[in-house]
């Protein structure tokens, strides 16, 4: 059956033919857009106004041929497109949000309630950075982020980071957001699931008055590896259900609707990231990722959405248009948010981040996992940190003690590195384990080579404070976690009011990074359908926007 042809008549705004006329149309996303055809000159072009208008309506000639007094062949229509539309709508629907748009949980802070609020308030969402942090600052926090944001209604979470080496820790800050209500909650390094984010997550289940289950709490969960999204695609294990159900942690009728549902049902794909990261490319991780989301969602006859959002490389709006075009319900920035005026890091540690390149970053051991080889990815340029740690954990691999060091090695460790006598480092070392975990101390007096890896985290450790705090004195050994995004932000944002750090604001770094997403989106959209967009068509300039 042949389609019946349609014209557009011009109005007010003439049809573009010519490339810098197209390169004008094409950034105004908030119009529907028509892709014409002029028969006579049999060129395609693109107009943003006119009148649609069948062939009976052109004096009887509807055969398109030539052009009719400003009337063009109809190929296609495009609606308006908007920034909120770009990912999930159901993940807006779900959080309360305008936009797909979620800033990180950066650790110690980093993310602090200063970038929650402000993205609350832009429609956006923000995860506290409760990771490294006492009790009593997260509580803090939470304070400060309920009082500001929820008589208003606005959403926001905290980051639930595993703590494999301090399960009570985990446990009592579970225990502190559901006594305060925090319903969102970032769940990062997970390598299978504890009890702790279970009960967090099937905490508050209940049947609506349609049947349905409704949900009280989300979990985010941060993977880059199938094996570990399956745990949390997958219903929670029946024991743990049980155990939990025994000690009065949940509910029967609460355990009973966990085993029906997922663990999370909104997860953050992280690809080549700061910190820690498995330095995957998005566009593999992503469709794998999404293709077991759709494998166990068919196993367990899941009902409900399940979310897939994209991290991980996302410092300009061609990064954040792919992670969209890939399918990511929604996108979690995090590098570029360190270099905000919002942001816990000290001034010159945003002013060292706003000098950075693609390539001006490194692998280095981390803090944490440091005896496991585990790495994170840091900034290189203006730090000797990465270089140093690597030389710390090169030595813990090749020797057996501090001792066994040699005493040349050893100086030149207290002189450069620790700034202080390798027995004074152990000796604060103890004063921290003392209150935090004094088993540590008594593993490393019967293990030398565990009382070494506790003196070379006193240095890993106290450098991803340093930063935050500023200290001068310790310029060269901030560590700073930061991915290939930034630098792509840097030279992106190069020559106009984004490159300035002073003006660098995490609402403004987010609707520029999705304005320009949605007009790359278009210019593909309008070039799928023939229309000769000029390359410039997919570059977007920062600018303020409101």
């Amino acid at each position: 059956m042949q389609a019946t042809l349609r014209y557009l008549k011009e109005t007010d705004t003439p049809a573009a033919f010519s490339a810098a006329d197209i390169l004008q149309y094409t950034p105004a996303i908030r119009q529907p857009a028509h892709i014409i055809r002029h028969d006579a000159e049999q060129r395609i072009g693109l107009a943003l106004g006119g009148e649609i208008v069948e062939p009976a309506a052109l004096n009887g000639n509807g055969h398109g041929n030539g052009r009719h007094g400003g009337v063009y062949t109809l190929l296609a229509s495009l609606p308006p497109l908007f920034p909120e539309w770009l990912g999930d709508r159901s993940f807006q629907e779900v959080h309360n949000l305008r936009f797909p748009y979620v800033a990180g949980a950066m650790a110690r802070g980093i993310c602090t309630t200063r970038i929650v609020i402000e993205m609350a308030r832009a429609g956006m969402l923000g995860f506290f950075g409760a990771a490294g942090l006492r009790l009593k600052q997260i509580e803090a926090a939470i304070d400060e982020l309920q009082t500001a944001l929820e008589p208003a209604g606005l959403s926001f979470g905290s980051n639930l980071i595993h703590s494999p080496n301090e399960t009570g820790l985990e446990d009592a800050i579970v225990d502190l957001y559901l006594r305060r209500g925090v319903r969102r909650v970032s769940a990062s390094a997970y390598m299978n699931l504890t009890p702790a984010i279970i009960r967090y997550a099937a905490t508050g289940l209940n049947r609506g008055a349609d049947g349905a289950i409704k949900r009280t709490n989300f979990v985010f969960a941060k993977i880059s590896r199938a094996e570990v999204a399956e745990h949390f695609l997958s219903p929670p294990p029946a024991d743990i259900l049980r155990a939990l159900v025994a000690q009065g942690k949940l509910t029967a009728t609460e355990a009973e609707l966990a085993a029906q549902l997922p663990v999370a049902e909104d997860f953050t794909c992280e690809s080549d990231s700061g910190g820690h990261t498995d330095n995957r490319p998005l566009a593999v991780l992503l469709p794998l990722i999404m293709q077991l989301r759709d494998e166990l969602a068919a196993k367990y006859n899941y009902t409900r959405p399940i979310r897939i959002g994209a991290a991980g490389g996302l410092g300009t709006p061609t990064a954040v248009a792919s992670a969209f075009a890939l399918g990511a319900a929604y996108v979690l920035t995090g590098s570029v948010n360190q270099a905000a005026i919002e942001s816990g890091l000290s001034p010159v540690g945003r002013e060292m981040l706003a000098t950075a390149g693609v390539a001006d970053v490194m692998m280095a051991p981390s803090a944490d996992m440091f005896e496991l080889g585990v790495k994170v990815q840091v900034l290189r340029k203006g730090t000797m940190f990465g270089v140093r740690a690597q030389q710390l954990y090169d030595l813990y691999t090749s020797h057996n003690s501090l001792e066994e060091i040699p005493e040349s090695t050893r100086a030149r460790l207290e002189k450069e590195i620790f700034q202080q006598p390798l027995a004074d480092v152990w000796r604060g070392t103890c004063d921290f384990f003392r209150t935090r975990d004094p088993s540590e101390i008594e593993r490393a007096e019967r293990d030398p080579r565990h009382r070494m890896a506790l003196v070379f985290r006193w240095y890993l450790g106290g450098s991803s404070r340093w930063p935050i705090q500023g200290i001068p004195e310790r310029r060269l050994d901030y560590q700073i976690w930061c991915g290939p995004a930034m630098g792509a932000f840097n030279a992106w944002s190069a020559g106009s009011f984004l490159a300035e750090p002073a003006n660098r604001t995490v609402v403004q770094i987010a609707l520029n990074l999705l304005e320009g997403a949605a007009v790359i989106t278009r210019a593909q959209q309008l070039r799928t359908y023939g229309l000769p967009v000029p390359p410039a068509a997919f570059q977007f300039r920062p600018r303020p926007l409101s």
